[in-house]
């Protein structure tokens, strides 16, 4: 609500400092057209009053503008015509009288159509102050609706970046409560107890971290940690990995969690499969401007990403793309297909935007 009335306050301070401005110039142009036609030094008092009648009759002006400026064109127009004859005839009659009283005879015009030209002056610069509110007021309702459309892109962006962020794969969450379960039930508690720790601290992670916010990779690497150790804990000698982060890219940014659902996929579709085990390989390291990240394994590899296969429709890859496109539009890539010494590699490429 404060907002609303320092919004209106300011307006309404915007209204009179055009005003005063305008009708200021008004007042110049008037002076200096008079003499320039020789009127006498006097003709500065009917200068000053019509520039005073005009700013004291265009004020209701401005209130009844206020009134009828949403109404449709053709209803605003029949109301804002008599209103306008009006305010012209009443500054013709303010002319009319300042310059029987202030000007000398030479000074005042030779016949009635002198006082008729003036109206017609009058007229046209009523009709430009006229198109002036109306021009005004109709940028700031297309600056404000703007505004409104930029607010709601951004929530409709936030709203789709939470549900891509928080839609985690139920299974990595059953599996691991029932491998801890498993090793309670085996009496195997300290393990069970290392991988509930790494649980709770990655899960509290992804509750906390803002969906649309960017960390640097050093810390997404160290929440992946968690989450592998959880994975290395459940497939033991199964899963073997391989990770090499070039220093100079520890403090690039990248989107939170972006490499987790990734990594579940090759860890459900490569280890999980694979009786003989299987090694995940991450790389990083910087091209430029941009920001290179690397996931492959040796498993048995996808039929999905078989040349002129369609593309894949699994929720983690999908969701990546989505989160991808909404972050950085047209600046990314994704590439994800089979390896020719088999298993799968998957390429990203982001802008290198540094965290200092």
């Amino acid at each position: 609500m404060n907002a609303i009335h320092t919004l209106l306050h300011h307006r309404r301070l915007s209204f009179w400092a055009f005003q005063i401005v305008g009708w200021l110039g008004f007042l110049v142009v008037h002076f200096l057209s008079g003499m320039a036609h020789g009127k006498h030094i006097s003709y500065l008092s009917v200068s000053i009053s019509s520039t005073i009648g005009g700013a004291i009759v265009t004020w209701p002006l401005h209130w009844l503008y206020k009134r009828i400026c949403n109404l449709p064109p053709l209803r605003t127009a029949l109301y804002a015509l008599p209103a306008f004859v009006a305010i012209v005839i009443a500054m013709s009659v303010i002319y009319a009288m300042a310059i029987q009283n202030y000007c000398p005879d030479e000074c005042k015009p030779a016949s009635f159509l002198g006082y008729m030209a003036y109206s017609g002056f009058t007229a046209y610069v009523i009709l430009s102050w006229s198109a002036l509110w109306f021009g005004i007021r109709n940028g700031r309702e297309l600056a404000a609706a703007r505004e409104r459309t930029l607010a709601a892109q951004s929530q409709a962006n936030l709203a789709q970046l939470k549900m891509l962020r928080y839609q985690l794969n139920p299974h990595f969450l059953f599996n691991t409560l029932n491998a801890i379960a498993t090793l309670v039930l085996e009496k195997a508690n300290d393990t069970a107890e290392k991988m509930l720790g790494a649980l709770s601290r990655f899960l509290r992670y992804t509750l906390d971290q803002e969906p649309q916010q960017k960390v640097p990779l050093k810390r997404e690497m160290e929440v992946l940690d968690l989450y592998l150790q959880i994975e290395k804990m459940r497939f033991d000698e199964r899963l073997m990995l391989d990770i090499v982060i070039d220093p100079a890219t520890e403090r690039a940014l990248v989107p939170s969690l972006i490499l987790q659902p990734l990594i579940e996929n090759a860890i459900k579709y490569a280890v999980a499969r694979s009786e003989r085990g299987c090694r995940l390989a991450i790389r990083a390291h910087a091209s430029g401007d941009w920001l290179e990240l690397e996931l492959t394994d040796d498993g048995p590899g996808s039929p999905v990403f078989a040349p002129g296969a369609p593309g894949s429709n699994g929720v983690g890859l999908r969701n990546t793309r989505e989160r991808l496109a909404t972050l950085y539009g047209d600046r990314q890539r994704l590439c994800v297909e089979n390896r020719p010494e088999g298993g799968v590699r998957v390429r990203m490429t982001l802008p290198f935007e540094s965290g200092e």
